[in-house]
């Protein structure tokens, strides 16, 4: 009688190498091995799957919407306008491991990204995708049903045409692909609005900047789209793009010659690594990115234009503080199998035993090292940290200044121990058009809200809004709110700025 999970087939041939073998069998996955699949994704990760999914399938628009109603979280949908699928395709493309090909320029690799993503996730998980010349298809996994025998199930074909069928707000297409996920896992479990606002709020931030960070190249390259919607009863309440968040974006570099790029390998097993130094202080979005500092630096590892690995060493050296403004961009292309192998998750590389070697005999022109790389960086650290202590103590920035333009202060002036100096909008007398005024018993340097409109583009005002502006103004008015008593030299230029200033600010609303 036959083994119930596995097959014995006719002995092998003598075994060639010193381990003798007398046959083989096929052992049958156990559906209980689902629940494993796609641990390692958290939310943003798991979504990163399907946009790779839409990329591949050559989409121009990528949309990603919660669906809400009032208190409750229904479902999540990730709809594209790519080529679609037909009945043959989404079936492989629903099956664990389904064999595909991919070409060249394709991001899929495993065949795991769509189920991975989705089991991790969801307990339900549908897919209806219309190609062109073919019918709707649909098919749907329950997780529970799955693991008992995987079964999937096919989508009756008018509701699969129904929900291709609405706008969903980019250009109509005859092609396309819709993924639904109910029951998600990450949800909130109780039905309280607050509770779900409080969600929506930190899931749509983080899934906005990872998306922007990992696909931050196909983004400025492509003109493909990527948008995250929330839904509330058939109503978008919510729809914001999500923009590229560049690793190496900044405007200036930190050190004079860097980036440099060192040549790992030799012949047709070269990696390159381009090693940049970001200038110190810096408190742009795209040196903070989603994480902390340490874990930052290192290496960006990008296959097919998409981001796989952001930040770590891969054992080249240890995580250090004084390397937090080293990165260093390496692309996955050609043959470099024995120094570098891509996760299936596409969360990260692993290294082969000639990855360290190759790095530490690798030199730019010049004949830069990547040894003298992070003594380089090490020094702009140690340099940017040194704060000119020539420069006088400052009463600290309060409310009204944005918080990341407090810690540029921070980083620049030593603060005296004292109450902080707030910036804010107030109404002035009908009569009074004074662009600010001064209460220096209170702390407060007020600013007229009649110019409010004009000095912000017509922008929805917030307690943090014209930063350049509030910025300017604090400078110019910190040490007047030092000390006791303004003195006459104060006082003079008080009424000099005063004129100057309000006659700009009109000037600005005329």
């Amino acid at each position: 009688m036959s083994p119930t999970l596995a097959t014995i087939e006719d002995a092998d041939a003598p075994s060639t190498d010193d381990v003798p073998t007398t046959g083989t069998v096929v052992l049958a996955p156990d559906p209980r091995s689902l629940d494993a699949l796609g641990r390692n994704h958290t939310l943003e990760a798991a979504l990163a799957e399907l946009v790779d999914n839409s990329i591949d399938a050559e989409a121009r628009h990528v949309l990603i919407r919660f669906v809400r109603d009032g208190s409750r979280l229904l479902r999540l949908l990730v709809i594209d306008d790519g080529i679609g699928m037909d009945a043959m395709s989404i079936d492989v493309a629903m099956t664990v491991g389904g064999a595909r090909s991919y070409g060249d320029d394709q991001i899929g690799r495993f065949g795991l990204g769509l189920k991975a993503a989705s089991f991790s996730q969801a307990r339900s998980v549908t897919v209806v995708s219309a190609a062109d010349g073919h019918e709707v298809v649909g098919r749907r996994w329950q997780i529970e049903q799955a693991k008992k025998d995987y079964r999937c199930a096919i989508v009756e074909p008018t509701f699969a045409a129904e929900q291709l069928s609405r706008n969903w707000g980019f250009p109509e297409s005859n092609t396309g692909t819709l993924v639904r996920w109910d029951d998600v896992k990450a949800f909130p479990i109780i039905h309280d609005e607050p509770t779900v606002e409080r969600f929506l709020q930190d899931a749509v931030a983080r899934v906005r900047t990872h998306l922007g960070l990992i696909f931050h190249r196909i983004l400025e390259g492509s003109g493909i789209r990527v948008v995250i919607a929330v839904e509330d009863g058939g109503d978008d309440v919510y729809r914001h793009e999500v923009t590229a968040l560049n690793p190496f974006g900044y405007t200036r570099t930190g050190a004079r010659g860097w980036p440099k790029a060192l040549v790992a390998g030799r012949d047709s097993r070269e990696l390159t690594l381009t090693c940049h130094i970001w200038p110190g202080r810096s408190t742009a979005e795209q040196y903070r990115l989603d994480g902390k500092e340490i874990e930052r630096q290192g290496l960006y590892v990008y296959y097919k234009g998409r981001l796989v690995q952001r930040g770590g060493w891969n054992g080249l050296t240890n995580p250090d503080k004084q390397l937090n403004l080293a990165r260093v961009a390496v692309d996955l292309d050609g043959d470099v199998e024995r120094m570098i192998y891509l996760k299936p998750e596409k969360n990260g590389i692993e290294v082969g035993p000639e990855f360290g070697p190759a790095v530490k005999s690798a030199e730019a022109s010049g004949g830069r090292t990547f040894a003298q790389y992070l003594d380089e960086a090490r020094g702009v650290m140690k340099a940017s940290n040194r704060r000119d202590r020539s420069r006088p103590a400052i009463l600290p920035p309060g409310t009204g200044i944005p918080a990341a333009v407090r810690r540029a202060f921070c980083k620049e002036l030593p603060f005296k121990d004292e109450e902080a100096i707030e910036v804010l909008w107030a109404d002035f007398a009908d009569d009074c058009d004074d662009f600010f005024g001064i209460d220096r018993k209170q702390g407060v340097l007020w600013l007229n809200k009649r110019y409010r409109k004009g000095l912000s583009g017509g922008r929805r005002g917030s307690v943090s809004d014209v930063p350049v502006v509030k910025a300017l103004m604090f400078l110019l008015m910190e040490h007047i709110f030092a000390g006791q008593n303004m003195g006459p030299r104060d006082r003079d230029n008080v009424d000099l700025w005063q004129a100057i200033l309000t006659a700009a600010a009109k000037a600005e609303i005329r």
